[in-house]
């Protein structure tokens, strides 16, 4: 089932982060990015954080699902959209352990004096 922009917009409003976290549709589904760092997903209208060795600490003791059948488990913050506060530090505590994006490429598109590819 794929998740609805109504959950994603709860997510966002109930996180306090306002213009900070923002959500790409992915396949049906979101990822949930904090000032440009993929920090979690939003998948069949359930909230997850991204968990990585980095993370696993920030998140230890909450309860552990695959995104979809076969994926890896991530951390369910579910029961966090009721306590905007915590959830706010969450994904902050997240931010912070997370590297930043690596920039991308331009595309083939975009390569300006250099010209046409020969």
């Amino acid at each position: 089932m794929a998740t609805g922009r109504d959950f994603v917009d709860h997510v966002i409003e109930q996180s306090g982060l306002a213009a900070r976290l923002s959500a790409r549709s992915m396949f049906g589904e979101y990822a949930l990015y904090l000032d440009e760092t993929l920090v979690g997903y939003c998948a069949d209208n359930s909230l997850y954080a991204k968990y990585v060795p980095q993370t696993a600490a920030v998140l230890e003791g909450l309860p552990r699902q695959p995104l979809y059948p076969g994926s890896k488990p991530h951390a369910l913050l579910d029961e966090l959209l009721d306590e905007p506060q915590r959830l706010r530090e969450l994904l902050l505590a997240l931010h912070a352990r997370l590297p930043p994006p690596v920039p991308r490429a331009a595309s083939r598109g975009q390569r300006g004096a250099r010209g046409p590819r020969r």
